[in-house]
């Protein structure tokens, strides 16, 4: 993969997480990539591109990242109601 590409998918990915709220698992469905790639083009590619959108983006993963145990107990509540 050429690195002008990496680029563009790590900007492309920042603007949908911090346009959307989505999560890391929620990004790399919608784009057809691992978690990892997510992660480590937000956390560690975008840095060096545009440090801003990055951190800008990272505080929406923080969010996330805080808030996901109340969503895990939120799916289990739902699940257990539906049985």
């Amino acid at each position: 993969m050429d690195k002008i590409y990496i680029e563009e998918r790590a900007i492309e990915l920042a603007h949908y997480i911090i346009d959307t709220k989505d999560t890391v698992r929620g990004t790399a469905k919608k784009f057809g990539i691992s978690k990892s790639t997510v992660h480590k083009d937000i956390t560690e590619r975008l840095l060096r591109i545009n440090s801003s959108l990055a951190k800008e983006a990272k505080k929406v993963l923080d969010e996330n990242k805080a808030e996901r145990h109340i969503r895990g107990g939120e799916a289990t509540r739902i699940k257990w109601q539906n049985e």
